[in-house]
């Protein structure tokens, strides 16, 4: 009998690693590069406001290489958004599909907002003061895009 209970509960727990397995996003689909990419942004990005808003230590270099870094990332999701929506497990709304030219609009919006954060930090003998600005578009840029077009 324990024998039996051995090969149920091994076949159970077989079965069930093999499921969750299943449960993950294909690293190289469309949607599991974009993903990446927006963690990405998002890690550079709460660095970047971590740092004007004093949770981190400012450091003028690692920002302005932080601000490069959210600029190159801004550019690159939007290829991954393919014509027609794939599965149910993004996170994108259907209006993605269904409004295109707004939603690119609002890309175009924040690709804009990371230049100009950019050549902000550009500036000699940089402070976070004159940051806050050029941040605070970022993160509306990012703000306006996902409460159109992102299911929270």
């Amino acid at each position: 009998m324990f024998k039996r209970l051995g090969v149920v509960v091994l076949a159970v727990l077989t079965l069930g690693s093999g499921l969750t397995g299943c449960g993950g996003v294909d690293p190289d689909s469309p949607l599991g590069k974009r993903k990446a990419i927006f963690k990405d942004m998002l890690t550079t990005s709460e660095d970047l406001g971590g740092m004007l808003r004093g949770r981190l230590p400012f450091d003028a270099g690692r920002f302005a290489q932080g601000a490069q870094t959210l600029d190159t990332l801004s550019h690159q999701p939007w290829q991954h958004f393919t014509q027609v929506r794939e599965g149910d497990s993004s996170a994108a709304r259907p209006e993605v599909w269904q409004r295109q030219a707004r939603f690119q609009d609002l890309a175009r919006q924040l690709e804009a907002a990371t230049g100009e954060l950019v050549q902000a930090t550009r500036q000699p003998s940089l402070d976070a003061a004159q940051l806050k600005a050029p941040m605070d578009k970022v993160e509306g840029a990012c703000r306006a895009c996902h409460s159109e077009f992102r299911n929270h």
